[in-house]
């Protein structure tokens, strides 16, 4: 971090440090890279004309589909399970029991029955990129759908990151990974040290205002930097991160400690965090951050939600994530709606597989790739309706089968890039297409 002095106009550290440009580092995975890199990289791409926003919600773990937005009431007891259905705002739609708030709002949701195309793995790789971890693994990975966002799009205001992941990495909380593009494309994470660099620790706000005090101190300190031969560690780029510390609308988007009462118990927390074990706890302020970070100027926001895993106990488990899940995705989506927001901003839920049809001898439900549900909502799509179906047991799908990589191609639309097009340049110089697959063609 830089270390700004008063009218000395001096450096505490003295010069022979090289990350005296470290003002506003950023936490990006695995990697503390300077704002000024990933601005100098982020100017490279046009910004988009219109600031359209995704806010990604991985459950991790993997629903059960049959338990929530697919109930079999005509199979056997062993698969149907516990729960019942129930009317939605939209007449023939009936979904779980334990999600009466979405209920309400299913005319303007978008639910999928049929998502297939995933592998046996818990990893949210497949939901944040489209693609199995084995594609271009030698080239470092395809990144993911945040990354590629940031990547050919860039930022839609200099003080407030393109992406913006709300969770560590790790197997079940990961916000998706940059792949071939690098870490200067890695989500900006605001927990931990990158959150306390965008802090102003020991400067006040009308001294960094101060911008000529500011960049003569600069100034004098290239001066320095050039005498000893290190040309070019001060450029244009690092006004620009300047620009983020001087600006609020960041950290403002981050602190909830201003926001109505009212809008957050209309959220809740999630509490009590109930099955978190080695993932992530239900925590419903994530889905108000993320609203606040689309209105600041974020093009993607990533989170996980819950621990899906229910070999054990599954019924328990659902109606404690359900019934959580039930208020903060409501309260996101009507959120949207009362600013004026939705339209411009695409919500999808959903996890890496479905659950097995056939429940276990210790009521949990297993893994089941061959097909899972996917909830939607916003981006100005044709709400109110069901995509594909599954047989009477929920094993397959039985009509209208959409691949993880539509899904992710629908989500790339929303913000006006074409995936039938649009390429990434890997590491050998090749284009790559962000899909295979084509967006649906009943969403766009």
């Amino acid at each position: 971090m830089l270390n700004i002095l008063g009218a000395r106009r001096q450096f505490c550290d003295g010069v022979s440090r090289r990350d005296f440009m470290r003002i506003g580092a950023l936490g990006v995975g695995a990697t503390s890279l300077t704002l000024s890199d990933i601005l100098r990289a982020e100017s490279q791409d046009g910004r988009g004309s219109r600031h359209k926003s995704v806010i990604h919600i991985f459950l991790g773990g993997g629903p059960p589909h049959q338990d929530m937005f697919d109930l079999k009431m005509d199979a056997p007891v062993e698969i149907r399970g516990e729960f019942k259905p129930i009317a939605t705002t939209v007449s023939g739609i009936q979904i779980g029991e334990t999600l009466p708030q979405i209920a309400g709002i299913m005319d303007k949701c978008v639910l999928i029955r049929s998502v297939v195309g995933a592998v046996d793995s818990h990893s949210p790789y497949q939901c944040n990129t489209g693609w199995t971890t084995d594609s271009l693994r030698s080239l470092g990975g395809r990144p993911c759908f945040g990354s590629a966002t940031a990547k050919l799009l860039g930022p839609t205001d200099p003080s407030v990151p393109p992406f913006v992941g709300l969770a560590t990495p790790g197997v079940w909380r990961d916000p998706g990974q940059p792949g071939f593009l690098g870490p200067t494309y890695a989500p900006f994470s605001p927990e931990g040290p990158g959150l306390e660099d965008m802090r102003l620790q020991g400067i006040t706000l009308d001294r960094l205002n101060d911008r000529k005090a500011l960049f003569s101190s600069f100034n004098a300190f290239q001066n320095i930097v050039d005498r000893r031969g290190a040309a070019g560690a001060y450029d244009a780029f690092a006004e620009r991160a300047f620009d983020v510390l001087t600006s609020s609308r960041l950290l403002d988007a981050l602190d909830l400690s201003a926001e109505d009462p009212k809008v957050l118990a209309r959220y809740g927390t999630g509490e009590p965090f109930q099955y978190t074990y080695d993932g992530a706890p239900t925590n419903n302020r994530n889905f108000l951050v993320a609203r606040r970070l689309v209105e600041a100027g974020a093009r993607c926001v990533s989170f996980t939600y819950g621990r899906w895993d229910s070999h054990l106990d599954n019924f328990t488990l659902v109606r404690d994530h359900g019934s959580k899940f039930d208020q903060a995705f409501t309260a996101l989506i009507e959120d949207l709606a009362e600013r004026n927001l939705l339209n411009d901003v695409t919500v999808i839920a959903w996890g890496e597989f479905g659950r097995t049809p056939r429940i276990n001898p210790q009521a949990g439900r297993d893994h089941w790739p061959l097909v899972g549900a996917a909830l939607m909502a916003g981006g100005g799509m044709p709400t109110g309706q069901v995509i594909g179906s599954t047989n009477r047991l929920g094993e397959v799908a039985k009509d209208r089968p959409v691949h993880m990589q539509e899904v992710v191609a629908t989500l790339y639309n929303k913000l006006g890039l074409d995936t039938t097009s649009v390429t990434l340049v890997d590491p050998t110089g090749r284009p790559q297409y962000l899909t295979e697959h084509p967006p649906m063609h009943e969403l766009i």
